[in-house]
């Protein structure tokens, strides 16, 4: 069984109560979610986040194939982090950490997520070239988006960046 782990930092010049704010709130998710993929909240986000929340997504990936996804919020301590964990979709395991971390003159997130792709062999072949550069697409994206909205304090602190585990 092979799991991935994407990491990713920003650090942006906002306060941690104002990162929070802005980043559990479902609803924000669609802004800073490119628009290729297609990324429509369907049911359950329209509350602020709690454990045990589920919310139902639909998302199109690649060009041709859309899927529907459901989280459920696990864990919740407000203002320093949330988890959130595919319960249908298109990955074997999706558990995706979110961390806040007041610095100084802003806020550092840390985000790092353990998941594992379908169809043994043929999903790990893909990874490299499909899911992989799929998700630092989107993982780049969100963090020019953040920056945009709030500015960055140092860009050459934000990082992407996998493991295998």
């Amino acid at each position: 069984m092979k799991l991935y782990r994407l990491i990713s930092k920003q650090t942006l010049p906002v306060s941690k109560s104002e990162a929070w704010d802005f980043l559990s709130n479902p609803k924000n998710l669609s802004t800073i979610t490119p628009d290729h993929m297609g990324f429509e909240i369907l049911a359950g986000g329209n509350r602020a986040m709690f454990p045990g929340q589920i919310i139902h997504y639909k998302v199109t990936p690649f060009s041709g194939y859309s899927t529907k996804w459901v989280t459920e919020i696990t864990h919740v301590k407000e203002g320093e982090f949330f988890v959130d964990e595919q319960r249908f979709g298109p990955y074997s395991l999706w558990h995706h950490k979110h961390f806040l971390k007041a610095i100084e003159g802003g806020v550092e997130m840390e985000d790092i997520i353990d998941y594992k792709l379908p169809f043994g062999i043929l999903g790990q072949l893909v990874h490299p070239f499909l899911v992989k550069k799929q998700l630092r697409q989107i993982f780049t994206y969100r963090e020019q988006k953040l920056a945009e909205l709030f500015g960055t304090i140092n860009t050459i602190e934000n990082q992407i960046r996998f493991e295998s585990i």
